[in-house]
């Protein structure tokens, strides 16, 4: 299982880019992609908290603005939002927005933004929570899907897809991830208010984490058997004005 959601195989980074991460939370995939390569990394956030967090990982990790010696490569994070990117039109090479838009109420919005921050050939990165996994977790529990700052819609990827088309991008990739995780949401969705104490949900959270720190290849495996079944998210890929 990975911690990262977005593919770089199927997301080339190029040494120089610029790589947006739009909803960045604690910085995964922005710290991910500037380990991968020499880009310019710019991670954006509406909460402090997990801006601070991200800033502390990428530190560990001996990035960051203050001892970046190499010009081709930093770590930035800014407190921003999706609904107005601080960047000029056309000057971004890469966006990630990885498991946002199903929190955003103009998420169009935000598509139009990508569009327009994106040169053209640039390359868009979006996941979001996966149709069939999602709609059971609002049929084991309400509040699973009214909390503040929850998920407010559930996409299907066909429609999603054409949203973005819609903006002058063509799809080239799609995939789905995490589907150990979907199994976790449904349990902790059927036990919603008595989750911190079920054995079960406790257990499966274990798991999981044993399972992010020790990678064996039997997971691995499983994960990759059981994505197209149930893998908890739809990632898709597209690149801006070429067919």
């Amino acid at each position: 299982m990975s911690l990262e959601t977005i593919n770089l195989a199927h997301f080339p980074l190029t040494k120089g880019q610029t790589v947006v991460d739009i909803g960045c939370g604690e910085g995964r995939h922005t710290i991910t992609a500037c380990l991968s390569c020499q880009v310019h990394a710019v991670g954006l956030d509406l909460s402090h908290k997990d801006l601070s967090t991200a800033i502390t990982r990428g530190k560990e990790f001996g990035l960051g603005t203050s001892n970046q010696k190499a010009q081709d490569k930093s770590l930035h994070f800014i407190q921003s939002s999706a609904l107005q990117l601080p960047f000029e039109d056309a000057s971004v090479e890469r966006v990630i927005c990885s498991e946002v838009l199903e929190h955003i109420p103009d998420y169009q919005k935000v598509l139009s933004e990508i569009s327009r921050v994106l040169i053209s050939g640039g390359l868009f990165a979006v996941s979001v929570p996966r149709f069939g996994p999602e709609w059971l977790c609002w049929q084991l529990s309400r509040p699973y899907h009214e909390v503040e700052g929850g998920h407010i819609r559930i996409f299907k990827a066909s429609t999603l897809r054409k949203n973005v088309e819609a903006q002058g991008l063509y799809f080239y990739k799609r995939h789905w991830a995490h589907a150990l995780h979907s199994p976790f949401w449904w349990l902790k969705c059927l036990f919603w208010s008595t989750a911190d104490e079920s054995r079960l949900v406790r257990w499966y959270h274990k798991f999981l984490v044993w399972d992010l720190m020790q990678k064996p290849t039997s997971t691995r495996l499983l994960e990759q058997a059981l994505n197209p079944l149930i893998g908890k998210s739809v990632v898709m890929y597209f690149v801006k004005g070429a067919a």
